[in-house]
């Protein structure tokens, strides 16, 4: 009796642990703010201009050169001098990580291009791609192998989505209607994400985030249910839907991260590529986990319906919690 519990009490750690990391406290640190600004000078191609300014004088003093620059920039007076092959590759502010001080940086163009970013102690670097002018093709690699990358780590590190794909794949049974509900998913989070980032569609992300939630305990309710549902006779159908809603939140990520004012169709590609790549993924550990089951002297279904009530507890926390904080947060 006790080793047949022992599986369902580990599928249960992940509600112990969203418990856990949502009670963490915020560590303080002094706020500071600063400016950091690059614009090319008329004339010398891949030359800028450098203005550093600190709210506090002991930070503008303390940091004469604010910024690690890519190679072959070089810092010289008030000056940045990249050469032909223009400013390129990641800035980074090493003394800025693990403080509470913001730095907008300001990158502008003799094309009248414009790059704006605020860097954070949690984020305190920054990939310049160039533009198409100075840096052709050569800005276009960086893009994808990037893009491609943050989008694999979002669908990964994003617990809600990526529960979200489990219990589909336990959800939907054959191999054609499982392609299909995952086409659909993707075509409908990708049409939500195009939209959100170019600013065709604003929403707040609260509420947003609370159907994301719900989204998941719906589609782990139908994983229990037996009956003949829509969700069982056209998956497709139904993912579609709860994509629309998914679409806004790998939005809301992406447009924190920032994208490449010159490039972004290409960012936006390829982050829904490397989404792809990861979604896959993790579709593929699932159903081989379930093949492994088959063959091992274990209860499938147990095990199965042990994991779709984890993730609805975890699922049915979130939806809580953000219901409550939409509903008591600013308004917007």
């Amino acid at each position: 009796m006790t080793r047949s519990c022992l599986p369902r009490l580990a599928l249960f750690l992940p509600l112990l642990l969203a418990v856990f990391l949502a009670s963490a406290p915020a560590r303080g640190h002094e706020l500071n703010s600063a400016f950091l600004s690059l614009t090319e000078v008329e004339g010398h191609e891949g030359r800028f201009r450098l203005r550093w300014e600190a709210s506090s004088s002991t930070l503008a003093s303390e940091l004469a050169t604010p910024a690690v620059f890519p190679p072959p920039c070089k810092v010289d007076g008030a000056f940045l001098d990249c050469g032909h092959d223009g400013l390129v590759g990641t800035i980074e502010l090493p003394w800025l990580e693990g403080t509470e001080t913001n730095v907008m940086v300001v990158i502008e163009w003799r094309s009248g291009s414009r790059l704006l970013r605020v860097l954070t102690g949690s984020d305190p670097s920054l990939v310049v791609y160039g533009i198409p002018a100075s840096a052709g093709l050569r800005a276009l690699r960086p893009i994808v192998v990037d893009y491609t990358r943050l989008g694999i780590e979002h669908i990964l590190a994003g617990f809600d989505h990526l529960l979200f794909v489990v219990a589909l794949t336990l959800l939907v049974r054959g191999g054609r209607k499982l392609l299909g509900a995952v086409t659909a998913f993707t075509v409908a989070h990708s049409l939500t994400l195009a939209c959100a980032v170019l600013g065709w569609l604003t929403l707040p992300a609260p509420p947003v985030e609370a159907a994301i939630a719900l989204s998941i305990v719906l589609l782990c309710g139908e994983c229990i249910r037996q009956t003949d549902s829509l969700a069982r006779r056209a998956p497709w159908a139904v993912t579609f839907a709860f994509g629309l809603l998914h679409g806004l939140g790998f939005a809301s990520s992406l447009l924190d991260i920032g994208l490449p004012e010159a490039h972004v169709p290409t960012a936006l590609l390829f982050f829904n590529v490397g989404v792809e790549v990861g979604q896959l993924g993790v579709i593929a550990l699932v159903v081989a986990l379930r093949l492994v089951a088959a063959r091992v002297p274990v209860r499938p279904a147990t095990v199965r319906r042990g994991l779709v009530y984890a993730m609805g507890g975890v699922a049915g926390y979130w939806s809580i919690e953000r219901i409550v904080a939409a509903l008591t947060g600013p308004s917007v």
